[in-house]
């Protein structure tokens, strides 16, 4: 790889730009685990776009996109994502690939089950993605900023994230396997985005494992294209048949393998991460906590600035009156698609009286009542709906998740799954500060108001 290429990709990561790459990149190899032979052809895409794979291969082919909610939960020492019966494997030095050259769009067309594994670094990608360059796209990135700190545990193993004032991801990976120590001693690492390099600290440190491990893989019928020459296996005495890249390639590679899981938040992450033992499962599960950390950030913004009606509007669209109007004030709405609604309960509500007295508790029917009325409110916006009102057709996959106090403020979410002219379904949820109080799959027929 040209040094002065390299170079030039380093000063690309410290951009806060959207890039995408300058030409199709193709790149063949065979899949990790399974050995298929497999061509991906990784294309530009539109700002905002983000990471889309496409399973081309297939007699309809199947577009994923590379965000945690697609993510496979029981695939072992790797990532997965799919939708429906496509799938593919072992995403995730991919993602690091693009991750640590800042390529924010891209639809990667795959035509097979798994992606290419190479060596088992990342360096298949870079190097091809480093000769076709990128190209800027005029809109800033999406950065997910930690807040406050978050920490994922699963017995010996953990992850955790931390708010920093410095720009861009750092991370810091303690790697301590145990009983094994006398094979692979206990190592650090760190990397910063914005001082280090992915091209050279990063991008060669291959996955590993050892040899009686290497060995249960092959037995399974996995891996079974490869020798101790082509990946890392290491053994009693070290790596058999291979030498290491760095004292802590190990350590480096976890790394790896975090900055790619991470990605599936859908954007770049400004914060610093502490991981020891941790596996593909438990990066998934941070990357999670983080999008979860920044929707509610991103609701408590909208319930302290928002207010797109007040009690007055929905009052004009809504016939119901108190004590039934159960929508406070509607705060976001994007077309007639997705609306964010308050509800604040208070002890005064005439229901409390009656309904646990002792310890009082929102009836879980008004809060899916709540949902209905604001998904209504939604469904009044389009254009074919002027003059109607939504009647409650039918409600499914009603779930009641947590208990509704009085002092608590609902944030209702009403999303369009489809709209006619003469019914609608929607999918509504509730919440109660970062925890989900209910959820319903609400139906509607629109009739004239006259009729009500």
């Amino acid at each position: 790889m040209a040094e002065e290429a390299k170079q030039q990709f380093d000063k690309t990561c410290t951009t806060f730009m959207q890039r995408t790459v300058a030409k199709p990149v193709t790149i063949s190899g065979k899949g990790l685990l399974t050995g298929s032979d497999v061509d991906i052809v990784i294309e530009p895409a539109g700002t905002n776009e983000g990471i889309v794979f496409e399973r081309v291969d297939l007699d309809s082919p199947v577009k994923i996109e590379a965000t945690v909610d697609h993510a496979i939960h029981d695939r072992a020492r790797r990532t997965a994502l799919g939708v429906g019966d496509a799938s593919i494997e072992t995403v995730e030095h991919l993602m690091s690939a693009l991750s640590g050259l800042s390529i924010d769009n891209a639809l990667i067309r795959v035509d097979g089950p798994e992606i290419p594994g190479g060596d088992g670094s990342a360096l298949l990608f870079v190097e091809s993605l480093v000769r076709a360059g990128t190209i800027e796209q005029g809109e800033p990135r999406m950065i997910l900023k930690i807040e406050e700190p978050i920490y994922v545990q699963d017995g010996d193993a953990m992850i955790a994230a931390f708010p920093s004032d410095s720009q861009g991801l750092q991370v810091v990976y303690d790697l301590d396997y145990g009983t094994s120590s006398d094979r692979i001693a206990r190592q650090m690492q760190s990397w910063n985005s914005m001082r280090g390099s992915y091209l050279d600290d990063v991008a060669p440190a291959r996955t590993f494992s050892l040899q009686e491990e290497a060995s249960a893989l092959q037995a399974k019928g996995m891996c079974t294209h490869l020798s101790p020459k082509d990946v890392l296996v290491i053994g009693e005495n070290g790596p058999i048949d291979n030498a290491y890249r760095f004292e802590n390639e190990p350590a480096r590679h976890k790394i790896l393998d975090i900055i790619g899981d991470l990605y599936l938040a859908g954007a770049h992450i400004q914060g610093r991460i502490v991981a020891s033992r941790s596996g593909h499962a438990l990066n998934r599960q941070l990357c999670k906590a983080i999008l979860e950390q920044n929707r509610e950030s991103d609701r408590t913004k909208v319930i302290q600035d928002g207010c797109v009606m007040d009690v007055r509007d929905i009052q004009r669209i809504m016939p119901h009156r108190y004590p039934m109007l159960l929508v406070d004030r509607v705060v976001e709405m994007e077309g007639d698609q997705r609306a964010l609604g308050i509800k604040n309960v208070t002890i005064n509500e005439p229901f409390f009286e009656g309904h646990y007295p002792g310890t009082p508790i929102m009836p879980g029917v008004l809060v899916v009542e709540a949902m209905a009325q604001l998904g209504g409110l939604l469904m009044s916006r389009k254009l074919e709906h002027t003059g109607k009102i939504a009647i409650l057709l039918s409600l499914d996959q009603v779930k009641l998740r947590h208990p509704v106090t009085p002092g608590d403020q609902l944030l209702l979410e009403a999303v369009a799954v489809r709209a006619g002219t003469r019914t609608a379904a929607l999918k509504c949820k509730a919440f109660v500060g970062s925890k989900i109080a209910a959820e319903a799959a609400v139906k509607f027929m629109m009739v004239d108001a006259e009729q009500e």
